[in-house]
C-alpha cells in the first residue's frame, strides 16, 4: 500500500468508493498554452497598434485590456487546476441553467450589447462578457455528466440521443436568436463529438445530419447577409470591395509573407485595409509578418496541444473525466479549423475568433478555464 501512487477514497463507512491517481499536471500542455498566450499577446500588440492609436489615441489600448483579461485568465487557469474536476460535476446543471438565463437576458433590448449586427455582449463597467462562451464550457460539463450517467441509452434514439441533444438544441436557438451563428456552429460540433465517441450510432448522426443540412440552409437563406457571405466566398475576386472584401484582404496579407515575412510590426495590412485584424483575422497578420514559418511554428503549437488534450481523454480515469477532455480538446479544435480555413479563404466568413491568440476577453478566459479543467484531468491520470 505504502508504494501504491493512488489515492483511494472511502465513504463515512470505510467502504472504497473509488481511487484516484494523482500525478502531476500535463507541463506540455502548460507550456504549450504559456507559448500560445505569449505570442498571442505579442501579435495582437502589433495587430492593433495603428488601429488603436487611431481611435483611441493609445497605441497599447487593446493590449492592455488583452494584458489584463490573460492575468485574469492565468490565475483562474491555475485555481481550477487544483479543483478536482469532479467537482464541477455536481453544478452541472446549476452552470447551465444560469448561463440559459444570460443568454435570455442578453436578448432584451437596452440590456444586450450589439456588436457586429449581434446581440451577444453583456456589459460590465468598462467591459463586457459574452454569455455564448461560457455556455460553450458549461454545457460541455453538463454532457460530459450526462452521458456519464446515461451511457447505457445512448444507443437508443429516443431514451439516448434526443436526451443528449436537447440541451444543446436549446443553448444552439438561444445563440442563433442573437444571432451568432459561428459561436453556434461550434458549440453544436463539439457536443456532436462527445457525443458520437460516448457511442451512439452512426446511423442516428447521418439522420440527424440530414435534418441538419436542411437546417443550416434554412438559416442561410434566411439572412441576406449570411448569402451575401456564401457569395463573396465562392468567388471573392469577382467583387474584391464589397461581398469578398474580408477574404480578398486576409489572403493579401498571407500571400507576400513569404516564407519569413515582413518582420514583427512591419505588416502592411493592419493598416486599416484588413477588417478585425487583431480578432478573427490576427493569423493573417501572423502569416504577414512572421511569414511561412511563423505561421507553421503557430500550427505546430496548436497540433501539439490537441495531441496533449486526446492524450489526457484516453488516459483519463472515468467516463466523466474522457468526455471532458474529449468536449475541451473537441471545443479549441474547432475553433482552429474554422478559424484558419476562414483567414485562407477555405469556407465563409463565421466570426470565429482564434484560440489563445485573438482579442477577446471572455474567449480568452474561458479557454484558459477550460485548459485548467483539462490540467486537473491529466492530474488524474493513469
Amino acid at each position: 500500500m505504502m508504494n501504491d501512487p493512488a489515492i483511494y477514497v472511502l465513504d463515512l463507512n470505510g467502504v472504497l468508493l473509488m481511487r484516484k491517481y494523482r500525478q502531476s499536471p500535463d507541463i506540455l500542455l502548460l507550456v504549450i498554452t504559456c507559448t500560445l498566450l505569449a505570442i498571442g499577446l505579442t501579435m495582437v500588440y502589433s495587430a492593433s497598434a495603428v488601429k488603436a492609436a487611431e481611435n483611441f489615441g493609445d497605441s497599447f489600448y487593446f493590449l492592455k485590456r488583452q494584458l489584463l483579461f490573460a492575468a485574469v485568465g492565468v490565475g483562474l487557469m491555475f485555481a481550477v487546476m487544483r479543483i478536482d474536476y469532479h467537482f464541477w460535476r455536481a453544478w452541472a446543471k446549476v452552470g447551465l441553467i444560469g448561463c440559459y438565463f444570460l443568454l435570455v437576458i442578453v436578448l432584451i433590448p437596452g440590456v444586450g450589447l450589439v456588436r457586429g449586427g449581434a446581440s451577444s455582449w453583456l456589459g460590465v463597467g468598462a467591459f463586457s462578457i459574452q454569455p455564448s462562451e461560457f455556455t460553450k464550457v458549461a454545457l460541455i460539463v453538463f454532457l460530459a455528466k450526462y452521458i456519464s450517467e446515461h451511457q447505457s441509452n445512448l444507443t437508443s434514439f429516443k431514451k439516448g440521443l434526443i436526451p443528449s441533444l436537447m440541451p444543446v438544441l436549446l443553448a444552439f436557438g438561444l445563440i442563433m436568436l442573437q444571432p451568432d451563428f459561428g459561436t453556434g456552429m461550434v458549440l453544436v460540433l463539439t457536443c456532436v463529438i462527445m457525443i458520437f465517441i460516448a457511442g451512439a450510432r452512426i446511423k442516428h448522426f447521418v439522420a440527424m445530419g440530414s435534418l441538419g443540412l436542411l437546417g443550416f440552409a434554412g438559416l442561410i437563406i434566411s439572412a441576406p447577409y449570411r448569402i451575401k457571405r456564401l457569395t463573396g466566398f465562392i468567388d471573392p475576386w469577382q467583387d474584391p470591395r464589397d461581398k469578398g472584401f474580408q477574404i480578398t484582404q486576409s489572403l493579401l496579407a498571407i500571400g507576400p509573407g513569404g516564407l519569413l515575412g515582413f518582420g514583427l510590426g512591419q505588416s502592411r495590412q493592419k493598416y486599416q485595409y484588413l477588417p478585425e485584424p487583431e480578432t478573427d483575422f490576427i493569423f493573417s497578420i501572423v502569416s504577414e509578418e512572421l511569414g511561412f514559418i511563423g505561421a507553421t511554428f503557430v500550427l505546430v503549437l496548436f497540433c501539439l496541444l490537441l495531441w496533449r488534450g486526446i492524450l489526457i481523454a484516453i488516459k483519463a480515469p472515468d467516463l466523466f473525466g474522457t468526455l471532458l477532455a474529449v468536449g475541451i480538446t473537441g471545443m479549441i479544435a474547432i475553433q482552429i479549423m474554422i478559424n484558419i480555413a476562414v483567414v485562407t479563404g477555405l469556407i465563409p466568413v463565421t466570426g470565429i475568433t482564434l484560440p489563445f491568440l485573438s482579442y477577446g476577453g471572455s474567449s480568452l478566459t474561458l479557454m484558459l478555464v477550460s485548459i485548467g479543467i483539462l490540467l486537473n484531468v491529466s492530474n488524474h491520470t493513469n
